[in-house]
């Protein structure tokens, strides 16, 4: 079968797609003809070897999360998982392949009227957008601001920031086309990237920051919080804050702000699949909405991640082998 690999680390042209054998599904696991490929911001900090460290090597399969029909079940798994539309979690590894293999606990059957595509969009950063609203314990009535809210899971998070009762959302975002596309989401005010503008009501300062970016800008953003504000970071595609970031809040002391990282490895499994199965459910009956910026065949990996490093994707892109 087809499937991309790190063959260099770096940027995109270090990725290619490679004959690799079928995988045979262990038992507990499930093998999926993938129909749709998520193509996300961890595949990116991957890519470039940011994470290293962390035991990814040259020759890796990227991708995280797929949707298509089961093909083949391992030992102890029911047979009549075979033939049914799934999406799946496949660790951080295995994903950008024609066919890939997943625990079946990380396996979720697809209701009618979410297609494949919208899966992809969702199951990953909708579980992401969720739990960091509620790790920052937002609550009806209080502002918001999403950095970074041009990808999948900011989108998601200005959907439930607004459906939650926040009495502003604001976001960052790098053109009026894109703020407008957001505003439509549930935005309330349009900040430029640097955290500027927003018009003459945006608020002075917000209750709680999700942010996806990361990078040297983000002591700025601690700036903007609210006494008992609380700073959420969910992701870091912007690259790593500075080192002593962490004086901004020394700083401000008496202020009482609060600053976290969150990740959705460490919310259980089973409370994990419960918020997937709820936004899946209500995304198939038209509440909470996806974007999905472009499915691409498998074997243009090359031009998706370029895209997503030149700040063009709006939603997530989607592999379609």
């Amino acid at each position: 079968m087809k499937a991309v690999v790190i063959r260099t680390f770096g940027d995109p042209d270090g990725l290619e797609i490679v004959d690799v054998p079928v995988p045979v599904p262990a038992p507990g696991q499930v093998r999926i003809a993938t129909e749709a490929i998520g193509v996300g911001g961890v595949d990116a900090v991957i890519r470039r070897g940011t994470l290293a460290a962390y035991g990814f090597r040259e020759g890796h399969i990227l991708g995280s999360e797929v949707a298509g029909k089961v093909t083949a079940v391992g030992g102890g798994v029911d047979a009549s998982w075979i033939g049914r539309r799934v999406w799946a979690f496949t660790g951080l590894s295995g994903g950008y392949a024609e066919q890939a293999v997943a625990s079946i606990e990380d396996v979720l059957a697809l209701p009618d009227g979410l297609t494949c595509a919208d899966a992809v969009t969702l199951g990953g950063s909708g579980v992401v957008a969720h739990f960091a609203l509620d790790r920052a314990r937002f609550t009806s009535g209080e502002t918001v601001l999403v950095r970074g809210a041009a990808g999948s899971i900011g989108i998601t998070a200005v959907q439930l920031a607004a459906r939650g009762g926040a009495s502003a959302v604001a976001v960052t975002t790098s053109s009026v086309e894109r703020g407008d596309r957001l505003r439509d989401l549930g935005a309330t005010h349009v900040l430029d990237r640097s955290g500027e503008g927003g018009g003459p009501d945006a608020p002075a300062g917000f209750d709680v920051v999700i942010d996806i970016v990361g990078g040297p800008q983000l002591p700025r953003f601690l700036d903007k919080l609210t006494s008992n504000g609380r700073y959420v970071a969910v992701g870091v595609v912007g690259g790593q804050p500075p080192a002593d970031f962490g004086m901004r809040l020394m700083d401000a002391f008496r202020r009482s702000l609060s600053f976290a990282t969150f990740s959705s490895d460490t919310v259980p499994r089973p409370d994990r699949q419960a918020v997937r199965s709820s936004h899946f459910a209500d995304a198939a009956q038209g509440g909470l909405r996806t974007v999905v910026h472009a499915v691409l065949p498998l074997d243009q990996a090359v031009p998706a991640h370029r895209e997503m490093d030149a700040g063009k994707v709006f939603g997530r892109v989607v592999l379609a082998p």
